[in-house]
Formats: C-alpha cells, structure tokens, sequence
C-alpha cells in the first residue's frame, strides 16, 4: 500500500469513528416506548398522554403506548417509572404538583421523587375548577361559603384521590373559609368530575381540562377558578383572586418524567422532541380548548420547579394537617 492509500485509509477510519456517536445518538431508541399515566382513563394527564404519544412515536420511530395505573394519589405509576431501567423508554406523564406533595403527606413512599425520577420537561398549566351539581344552591363563592357554613358537613366535595393536589387544596381552602365539608377521593379527576355530575358528590376543585366540558354543558355550575384570569370559555366565573380565596396559584401542572439515571444525553432528546409537539399549533390548540396553556422548558427548569414546589406545597399540607398512612 503506498503512504497515499495508507493516509487516505487512516482517514476514513477517524471520519468513520467521529460518525459513531451521532449514529449511537440515532438509536437510542431501540424498543417501544412507554407513558405511564398513574390516574385512572379521561383526566387531564391522560388526555395529554393520548394527544403527545402519536406525536413522540413519529418523531422517535419506535410504537409510544400510553399505560393507565391509577392509585395512592399517583404513586403506584410513579413508583413503577422510578424502578424501571434507566434508560429513557419509560415516562410517566402526571400532575407534578401532586407528586410534588408525596414527600410531605406520604411518609412510607416507596420513592424518593427528586432522586429516582428525573424531570424531563413541563408540558402544561391549567387552572382548577371549582364547581357544584346544579342541585347545590349557589352560583358564586359567597353563596357557596354561607351554604356550607348553614349546612355544615353536608357538601361533598370530590378529588382525584387521597394525597392529591387538588384534595390538598379542597381541605386548605374548607379551614381558611371555616366551613366543612366531606372530601370523597376518587381514582383519577375524571371520575371525580363524573361523580359530581352524576349527584353522587357535589363539590369538585379539578383541572379544567377534565372538568371544564361538564360546566360549559350546564352539568355542574361553576363558581370560581384559579390563576391569573377568568377563563375565556367562562368569562362570568370569577378568579379565587376576585373572591379573595386562598391558592389563587394552584391548579394542574403536567410534566413528563423518566428514571432517575437515565443518561442526559437520552434526556435532552426527549425534551427536545417534547418541545417540538408542544409547539405544534394542533397541539396548542387542543390545549387552550381545555383550559390550559403549553409550559414548555428545560429539564433543569423542571427540577427548579419542582424542588420549589416541593417546599410551598409541603407547607400548605402540613398547615392543613394532611398525613396519609
């Protein structure tokens, strides 16, 4: 071989070699991938679930199913993401600021949430709804506090299950007004929302991207919402800000997680990809329909988040007295 052929030959070899850690970066992604929605079907995490799954799959080429294992306030689906292999085929895809209240309310969690899960990004806000059956006489807040303090225990208000964000808020909001009433857990907003319909409880604080059809249908009758506006599908329901409720911050914050000590590298894509079908105007849409809006951001900015949230959530419930068994 002459030096020429030698030297051409070294070099295809480097460019070769260099090539190799964009193509490993290609294939990481070598089996379907899984979301895991720790609430039962029909709530906000997995309607999100169902509208971004199609999307990753497209953009990873590998089958994306959506897995429903609802229980202890989300615990269950989130254990079985933080035990899964690190690798980036597992996502659990929940209400963040519930997780964010495990530590505090469940002493015998079977996770620790900022070190066995690993944020992947934020997907979404949406406010909650607060909202009675039609049979409940009151169409605002201060009709609903003088009822419930005339009736005091008979109102029945319904959550996503027991350790729950909104239940947290159901039971803070009940001691800052000085009324009682009952919480009913359910297994997931969906059948929290349909409980209330149906008469079978008759107060709900959910997401509104589960509960906001039943009050635009006249299902149930909307009293107040949180955040920082009243809500366009709901122009004469008032914020808790206008009524001057506590919590007005609180509501459902959606994010995607993976197992903790999944590489970076695996961690970046996905968010990467998640970005870029939260940006998809289909996407945004459907998302504003419901009563949210998209809330993309790093993974960094994620952990940030929920840190922080772990902290002021930890303290409304232990102001509250909340501790599950």
């Amino acid at each position: 071989m002459t030096l020429r052929l030698f030297k051409a030959a070294l070099a295809a070899l480097a460019l070769g070699s260099a090539a190799l850690p964009s193509l490993a970066s290609a294939q990481e992604f070598e089996r379907p991938v899984r979301i895991v929605v720790p609430y039962a079907p029909g709530g906000t995490s997995d309607i999100l679930a169902r509208l971004i799954a199609p999307k990753l799959s497209e953009a990873i080429g590998q089958s994306v199913v959506v897995e429903n294992k609802p229980g202890a306030a989300g615990n269950i689906g989130a254990d079985s993401v933080a035990k899964a292999k690190p690798d980036g085929h597992t996502l659990l895809l929940a209400d963040i600021g519930t997780l964010a209240l495990a530590p505090t309310v469940f002493p015998d969690l079977t996770f620790n949430v900022q070190n066995d899960l690993a944020p992947v990004g934020m997907v979404m806000f949406a406010p909650y709804v607060l909202a009675v059956h039609p049979s409940v006489p009151a169409k605002n807040v201060a009709e609903l506090v003088a009822y419930a303090k005339a009736n005091p225990g008979k109102l029945a208000a319904a959550n996503s299950g027991i350790g729950g964000l909104n239940h947290i808020t159901a039971i803070a909001l009940a001691k800052d007004l000085g009324i009682e009433w009952k919480t009913v857990p359910y297994k997931g907003g969906s059948a929290a929302s349909r409980a209330v319909v149906s008469g079978e409880s008759n107060v709900i604080i959910n997401g509104a991207t589960a509960t906001l059809p039943f009050v635009t249908n006249g299902q149930l009758v909307g009293i107040a919402v949180t955040g920082e506006e009243r809500l366009a599908a709901l122009p004469n329901v008032e914020t808790f800000k206008e009524a001057k409720l506590p919590l007005a911050d609180a509501g459902t914050w959606q994010g995607v997680m993976t197992t903790g000590g999944t590489p970076p590298e695996v961690v970046a894509r996905l968010n990467a990809e998640l970005a870029k079908i939260l940006a998809m105007p289909e996407i945004k849409d459907r998302v504003a329909e419901q009563g949210g809006s998209v809330r993309p951001g790093s993974p960094d900015d994620a952990k940030a988040w929920l840190a922080n949230a772990i902290k002021n959530w930890g303290e409304v419930a232990r102001a509250a007295d909340v501790k599950i068994n």
